[in-house]
């Protein structure tokens, strides 16, 4: 029963996405047009720890707009409309879900332009992807439920950016740290880090799930 509310409401959303194609043509649009910029900024071969925090900063800023419209948006008819058909559970599982589908194809946008545009540094790109697989569904689950709580108040956008700073920090250190690791291209992946980004994964999703319900009860 879960399974089909959650595929029901990730069918709902990808509906939605594809009616309103100028939101994501307008994320995609700042993803390119800021790799394109930082280019014309650089005109050069730049570093690898300064290749490297650049793009998880462009992606950190286009994540936090693409993912703010989650909750943000959602009116107070149409979420009591998904009361009446589906649980809470259902509900942040779907965001989440879908939220991550959607960053994964960002990010991999952003990398292709990146590459393109200031060049490839990356020395172990299996690592890499598998760091921006987890970046990407970090970043969805703990957006997603920003976006949620955001929802709430009046000044919902500024909040959003309020909270999702800081408390993006520490997947972001470890996103880097790993990050850093595949463009240095070392021989020994470090484990301890990727089970550290899997446990911080498990940990928000779960809270999400958990706690996602005494939201909905307002």
């Amino acid at each position: 029963m879960l399974f089909q509310q959650i595929k029901y409401l990730i069918v709902k959303e990808i509906k939605l996405e594809l009616r309103n194609k100028y939101a994501l043509g307008g994320i995609l649009i700042y993803v390119v047009s800021t790799v394109f910029v930082s280019y014309l900024s650089f005109k050069q071969i730049i570093n690898p720890a300064t290749w490297n925090a650049l793009f998880w900063i462009i992606l950190l800023f286009a994540s936090i707009n693409a993912v703010a419209k989650s909750f943000i948006n959602e009116s107070g008819g149409k979420m009591l409309y998904l009361y009446t058909l589906t649980g809470p559970q259902a509900v942040i599982l779907a965001k989440i879900i879908y939220n991550s589908l959607l960053l994964i194809v960002l990010s991999g946008l952003c990398l292709c332009a990146y590459t393109l545009f200031i060049g490839n540094l990356i020395g172990d790109l299996p690592l890499f992807l598998i760091v921006l697989l987890m970046g990407s569904m970090g970043f969805s689950s703990l957006l997603t439920m920003v976006s949620a709580i955001a929802s709430k108040t009046s000044n919902n956008f500024t909040l959003m950016a309020i909270l999702s700073l800081p408390i993006m920090l520490p997947l972001l250190m470890v996103l880097i740290k790993v990050s850093k690791n595949a463009i240095d291209g070392l021989e020994l992946w470090d484990w301890n880090s990727l089970l550290i980004l899997a446990f911080l994964n498990v940990i928000v999703i779960s809270l999400s799930y958990l706690l996602f319900r005494y939201l909905w009860r307002d």
